[in-house]
């Protein structure tokens, strides 16, 4: 199963993630299908690539529960459901 899920980056204590599209049984920091945005908690910046989230949840990828958060700030699942 595909899961959108946050890939982690950056140094110590001053993390970023990436909002990717991966294979339920890969590791959190493998190597993803494909890289759809980006998420700075510390400074609350996203960025999203709308036009292939929604591709990827028409097909069926499954969000997690921070991921769908994200995607509900950005009223990303009002353009799926159009």
């Amino acid at each position: 199963m595909v899961k959108l899920r946050l890939k982690r980056f950056g140094k110590k204590r001053e993390v970023s993630y990436r909002l990717v599209a991966a294979q339920s049984t890969s590791r959190r920091d493998g190597r993803p299908l494909e890289e759809l945005g980006f998420y700075n908690p510390r400074t609350d910046e996203t960025r999203l690539n709308v036009p292939a989230i929604v591709k990827r949840l028409k097909e069926g990828a499954q969000p997690t529960e921070t991921v769908r958060n994200l995607l509900e700030k950005a009223k990303v699942f009002d353009q799926v459901n159009a």
